[in-house]
Order: C-alpha cells, then structure tokens, then sequence
C-alpha cells in the first residue's frame, strides 16, 4: 500500500527569536526541545490550538509559520504522539536534523491572545 501523501502545508509555531533567526540566517535548529530530539517539531493545521494550549500558554512571542511541505522533502515524517494523534516532524534529508530553512515558510502570522484563545488569520475558519 503506497504511503499517502503530506498536506501542502504543515506549520510551526515559533518564538519572535527563532522568527528572526530565520531571516538573520536563512535557517534553525528550533528551541530546546527540537535540538535535544533531533528533529524540528510541527503540526498539521487542525492541531495547532491543541499545540498551543498544551506548551504555550501565557505566551505573547509567538509567530504561526506556514510551511510548503514540497520544500521539506523525505525529511518530514509523521510520528504518533499517543494511539490517537500523529504529528509531523521535520528531521531534513536523510534524517541528517537539517535547519528548517526560510525559503520553505510560505506564510508567518503573529499569534495573538484574545479571550483566553490564540488566534490569527491562518488559524480563522480551520477547523479547530
């Protein structure tokens, strides 16, 4: 059985400071949590408030980056989190933890936290 193709897009949540990493050097490893697992931690478009909710509360630094999945190549994979969600992870070529390069970031959107709920034009109308 043939593997089903990703989504066009994925999306990263990322601070102001990774944000400006990527135009400063074209390229990151991500935070913590990515440099320590080896690989650039996403999440598919109905995931991203779950995403939020769980790791990110109380903060304002947050940038929602849209990412072209054709750009990202073999090195995205789908792993299970628990029985019930799989999340993508960037790992680059060959598993080689490649920088997430700016020239696959179609769309950045600030985050912003209205009513106790994040939000942004990316996130208006998903299905969520």
């Amino acid at each position: 059985m043939a593997k089903p193709a990703p989504p066009a897009f994925v999306y990263r949540i990322s601070t102001t400071d990774e944000w400006a990493e990527l135009h400063r050097t074209g390229g990151t490893l991500g935070g913590d949590l990515d440099r320590s697992t080896g690989c650039i931690h996403l999440s598919d478009l109905s995931q991203v408030k779950m995403t939020l909710q769980n790791f990110f509360i109380g903060r304002g630094d947050l940038y929602l980056l849209q990412i072209d999945t054709s750009k990202l190549a073999d090195g995205l994979v789908y792993e299970s989190a628990d029985n019930s969600n799989y999340f993508p992870h960037f790992y680059g070529p060959d598993s080689s933890f490649a920088p997430l390069q700016l020239d696959a970031v179609v769309k950045a959107e600030k985050i912003v936290l209205v009513n106790n709920d994040f939000t942004c034009v990316l996130l208006d109308g998903a299905d969520l």
